[in-house]
């Protein structure tokens, strides 16, 4: 079994070199390695370098943000993206669903702080319930300036000539 098991380590090695197969990590090593997603939600081949696989997951955090839950240890960059999206539900809607997935993200201590002071909010309110929680963050968000000091993560196109 050993030349079986050799050449299965092999294949599944070349596999994910040719992009093949799918990734749940960022590479061991990198700035985000604690960051870990559900392939079932995010299809990133193998061979997809690391700025490519946050921008990826980002964008898909701004067109379908329940994915959020989707992933540990989201980086402050994915987290932006949910920020930016739970802006715009505050000016049209409740963003209570969303800023509980953000709190969720914050339970472990591997989670990166995205905005100064975002984490002892959410800790201070621990002791309360879920809509009590959302709101003692969208009280922190709200205090600073839109988008929450954060940077519009898509890329702005021109409009076209009319």
């Amino acid at each position: 079994m050993p030349l079986l098991d050799t050449l299965s380590a092999a294949l599944a090695h070349l596999s994910r070199i040719c992009g093949f197969d799918t990734i749940d990590a960022f590479p061991p090593g990198h700035q985000y390695a604690a960051t870990r997603w559900n392939r079932a939600y995010f299809d990133i081949p193998s061979d997809t370098r690391p700025e490519q696989i946050e921008r990826i997951l980002a964008e898909a955090i701004s067109n379908t943000p329940l994915v959020f839950a989707h992933i540990v240890h989201p980086t402050p960059r994915m987290q932006h993206a949910l920020l930016a999206v739970i802006h715009a539900v505050m000016r049209r809607g409740d963003p209570t669903a969303l800023v509980s997935l953000l709190i969720r993200a914050y339970e472990s201590a591997a989670t990166q702080e995205a905005v100064p002071g975002l984490r002892a909010v959410i800790e201070a309110s621990k002791d309360g319930n879920e809509s009590m929680r959302a709101f003692a963050v969208l009280e922190f968000l709200g205090a600073m300036e839109p988008p929450f000091g954060v940077i519009d993560l898509k890329e702005q196109r021109a409009l076209p000539a009319t």
